[in-house]
């Protein structure tokens, strides 16, 4: 079914986002992402998942997110549009494939927020007692009231409009880079010693303890914010220059700074700490950790700057979040994915009713739950199952629209190599994740889409209407990769064992490649919007310019 360009336009009642997202906003924006409550916890988690390799953890998560990002740059600038990541399946598989997706970005991004919440409010409960339950990390009464509130606070600061937000967010990754550098520099420099890195060796746990690590400790979690850059690449002023640098620049700023907060956490810890090992380290103030190893080497105003941080550094990221989250909320609406009151915004370009969705989901994950790290765990997972879609939707629309008489403004080079792997790496990461994970992911999708079968024969008596060419690759994908982890390693995947390591990752690769291929061969054989896109006839925005 053909997709007209009117059905893509906000309408004028419903008003429109403003064009008024610099480099600069874009780039801190992505960063703003990143940097949360990841470096935080990530670098202990990940000390003790793969001791010194947990460096080579940090290098593999980069390389598959930086590989994702370059996929994403073209993308994001040839089709700019808010709450892209949902926007791109539906131009090159249609609205059921896109609706399908939908659901898995948004449940990846709404669940952000509240993560970062809980982290705040754990460390603050060193101070200020009775937010969490002390033994299993679950929000007291009071701490639910409170997270509620802070919640709210996040939603009531995106309602000032994108480009206030993306001021106060500018202002705040000055603070959340600069702590993480005073805290590498103090460590290094007070509490450096240099036989912590042959306890045990440089591997004690082999390559599986480095790819678990990648997956399960914080690492994929901490790079997550990346796409925060594309997602708001329909309100860029000028998306060809900037969404590549902001996209791709935050992913490598980030490598960087999180190689050396291992590196610290490495060599900063006593060597008493991990006399039992890597996987036992323990020390006074773990809870905390930069904050507790700063506490031991005596820098109390390190400890206090970074408990400081603690509010600061997630509570940011939270911010941004809700802002992407709710834009996605948005683009469901403005696509035709969901009821078109989703996509209302306000006279000022602010999608109200997505933040009041983002909100009530929010304070959903609020209710007793599993740990910070378990969720965490399902954040990564959920919101990798989205990024593995950029690879095919590239290759796709370069099979429809090729480069020769469709340009693009920041063209990929080799897509047939980069491509598929990026893919290929994206799977890796959910398989990484570990069976349970996967079980919770695969069949909470399941029983979405259940649900959204019965209302579509309540509604329409018939399910002829749906694009199902686009979208029923989707039940091979999820189905494969469901199974291979749960045959994986124990010692990996915590599977049953019947495919042993490292062959589920060479099943997996093989999986991937025809997964790619019957992806490209149901993608729509006329894209006419995203021709249309291409062509220059966008969906309307207002060209509003901060001053």
């Amino acid at each position: 079914m053909a997709v007209t360009h009117d059905a893509i336009r906000v309408s004028a009642s419903a008003g429109k986002l403003r064009r008024e997202a610099g480099m600069l906003s874009l780039l801190f924006a992505s960063l703003g992402g990143m940097i949360g409550s990841g470096w935080l916890f990530g670098p202990l988690n990940a000390a003790k998942a793969a001791g010194p390799a947990s460096l080579l953890s940090w290098v593999i998560g980069g390389f598959a997110i930086l590989l994702l990002a370059f996929v994403y740059a073209e993308l994001a600038t040839a089709f700019p549009r808010a709450g892209a990541v949902v926007a791109f399946p539906k131009l090159s598989h249609g609205n059921l494939m896109a609706m399908v997706m939908s659901w898995v970005v948004f449940l990846g991004y709404v669940s952000v927020p509240p993560v970062e919440v809980m982290a705040v409010l754990s460390y603050a409960n060193n101070y200020l007692h009775g937010l969490v339950a002390p033994h299993t990390g679950v929000l007291t009464t009071m701490g639910f009231f409170v997270a509620a509130a802070m919640l709210g606070g996040f939603v009531l600061l995106n309602s000032f409009g994108i480009r206030w937000l993306l001021r106060i967010n500018t202002t705040l990754v000055w603070w959340k880079l600069a702590v993480p550098a005073i805290t590498i520099l103090a460590l290094l420099l007070f509490s450096f010693h240099t036989g912590n890195g042959s306890v045990q060796g440089f591997a004690p746990y082999g390559s599986q303890g480095v790819l678990s690590a990648v997956a399960t400790s914080g690492i994929v979690f901490s790079y997550l914010g990346f796409r925060q850059a594309v997602e708001l690449a329909g309100e860029s002023r000028d998306p060809k220059r900037t969404i590549p640098v902001a996209v791709i620049g935050s992913v490598v700023l980030a490598l960087g700074l999180y190689l050396l907060l291992q590196l610290a956490m490495i060599y900063g810890v006593a060597p008493g700490s991990i006399s039992h090992g890597w996987a036992n380290l323990h020390f006074a103030g773990i809870a905390g950790p930069f904050a507790g190893m700063a506490a031991l080497a005596g820098l109390g105003w390190l400890a206090l700057l970074l408990y400081i941080d603690a509010v600061i550094s997630p509570g940011g990221t939270g911010i941004i979040y809700s802002t992407t989250a709710s834009r996605v909320v948005y683009a469901t609406g403005n696509e035709g994915l969901m009821t078109s009151l989703f996509s209302r915004v306000t006279a000022g370009g602010v999608p109200w009713v997505g933040l009041l969705v983002t909100y009530a989901f929010g304070v959903f994950f609020f209710f007793p739950f599993p740990s910070w790290q378990k969720l965490v765990g399902y954040i990564s997972s959920v919101t990798v199952l989205s990024y593995g879609i950029g690879p095919v939707v590239l290759l796709s629309l370069r099979k429809t629209l090729p480069v020769g008489d469709h340009g693009r403004p920041f063209l990929l080079r080799w897509p047939w190599l980069v491509a598929p792997v990026a893919f290929i790496v994206s799977n890796y990461i959910i398989y990484w994740s570990g069976a349970g994970t996967d079980d919770f992911l695969f069949g909470m999708l399941a029983v979405f889409f259940a649900i959204f079968l019965v209302y579509e024969l309540a509604m329409r008596r018939s399910l002829s209407h749906l694009e199902w060419r686009g979208a029923w690759w989707l039940l091979p994908y999820f189905v494969g990769m469901w199974l291979i982890t749960y045959l994986g390693p124990k010692s990996l995947t915590g599977g049953l064992g019947d495919i042993v390591y490292p062959w589920g990752m060479v099943i997996i690769a093989i999986f991937s490649l025809a997964i790619i291929f019957l992806a490209r061969a149901s993608a729509m054989l006329d894209p006419e919007e995203a021709r249309a896109t291409l062509l220059g006839s966008e969906p309307e925005l207002m060209d509003h310019r901060a001053g």
